[in-house]
């Protein structure tokens, strides 16, 4: 049975009136995107360490408590472990010789890289949830995305799109939640073979899988029915000092990460 210890909750928003909480979201986002992309494109370990001293700060700046950090379950760490494991026994360079074997590192530094970016990048988007309302993102992307519609772009579309899949991801994690409990109630037996284990995981992918197509059919009726999908909001923007302060600090990083 899931716990609350072992239960994810995504984009969950938790109040405060530190600086990170009343920045702009367009400006979050503007950081998030900009540190991720030049992090992405520049994956060395200096530009992580870059990345990763921008993440503490603003982590730090934010004054969120270590309770709201999502507790992953058991099973997620088996699983990095054994990629990890998958890795070591790919080999590369650098390499070590003994008389008897030889054993490469070249695939598990490649590994520990690509975990590393991972964690950098998902914990942006943890303290992007933490510390804006979800209800805020929709404006401040349409902000962001003006100057796209002297080319005709979509902005309205595109926005409406990102929303409602940012809203329907809590949605979709308790859904999930309560096929879970719902399985366990009618199947209280533990898999023992890895048979009924996959078994087990194709009951709840399927049943997943209904579920979402049927709220995505009772949204889309929804949409329809209130008129389609209208003009995204544009609230005015009012940028404060620690929106200078990020935006500074964000060039600094991409800067640094570029020449490194």
């Amino acid at each position: 049975m899931t716990t609350a210890a072992t239960e994810l909750h995504f984009l969950r928003h938790v109040p405060g009136n530190s600086p990170v909480h009343r920045m702009w979201a367009g400006t979050k986002l503007l950081v998030v995107a900009g540190v991720g992309i030049a992090v992405v494109a520049q994956p060395s370990w200096l530009s992580q360490a870059v990345a990763g001293a921008v993440l503490v700060a603003a982590l730090v700046a934010a004054r969120v408590s270590l309770t709201a950090v999502p507790r992953l379950p058991r099973w997620f760490f088996y699983a990095v472990a054994f990629a990890g494991f998958l890795a070591l026994m790919a080999g590369g360079k650098p390499e070590i010789h003994t008389p008897g074997f030889s054993i490469g590192f070249g695939g598990l530094i490649d590994w520990l890289r690509f975990t590393t970016l991972t964690v950098i990048v998902l914990g942006f988007a943890v303290v992007l949830g933490w510390t804006t309302h979800l209800a805020d993102l929709g404006p401040a992307l349409t902000r962001l995305f003006a100057p796209l519609r002297i080319v005709r772009f979509p902005v309205d579309e595109v926005v409406a799109a990102v929303t409602l899949c940012v809203r329907c991801l809590p949605l979709l994690v308790d859904e999930l939640r309560t096929l879970y409990a719902v399985r366990r109630l009618r199947h209280p037996e533990v898999p023992t073979t890895l048979k009924e284990e996959v078994l087990n995981l194709h009951d709840l992918l399927v049943g997943a899988l209904v579920s979402a197509l049927r709220r995505a059919r009772e949204m889309a009726d929804a949409i329809d029915g209130r008129g389609g999908v209208g003009p995204a909001p544009r609230l005015p923007v009012r940028l404060r000092m620690p929106d200078y302060v990020a935006l500074a600090v964000t060039a600094g990083a991409v800067v640094l990460i570029v020449i490194l």
